[in-house]
């Protein structure tokens, strides 16, 4: 097989349905002994005079979660597309008509604000966790 370069490997990647996508990643996976998770961070237990306040830290990752489409099915159809790279048609209605799913996992506070008012400008039910 002929060495692909990294912009036809991207390519071919885009061209790819999100199963087709997660098969190759589990296959890759296997096939070099890996994973694709990201690594948990080891977080040191607060001691006992520490306080209540090192206990709670700050949310910095959010899931944006398509509660109901609503009355502008089309609509929000093309807001997951636009918002899920690489997301098919058929896939993203699938998204939408299994709700309540999550559109986007672990972002930023801001990119979960733009995404929950794109949604909601298109006519979804959305919140942020």
């Amino acid at each position: 097989m002929a060495k692909m370069s990294t912009d036809e490997l991207l390519d071919a990647f885009k061209d790819m349905s999100l199963l087709e996508l997660a098969e190759f990643v589990k296959k890759f996976e296997e096939t070099f002994d890996v994973t694709a998770a990201a690594p948990a961070a080891v977080v040191a237990a607060p001691t006992a005079g520490a306080g209540a306040e090192a206990a709670v830290e700050e949310q910095d990752e959010f899931d944006v979660v398509l509660e109901a489409a609503g009355e502008k099915k089309i609509q929000v159809i093309k807001v997951v597309r636009e918002l899920v790279s690489g997301l098919g048609l058929k896939e993203a209605k699938d998204l939408v008509e299994s709700a309540p799913k999550p559109v986007l996992e672990k972002v930023a506070k801001d990119a979960a604000e733009k995404a929950k008012d794109a949604l909601e400008g298109a006519g979804a039910s959305v919140s942020v966790r």
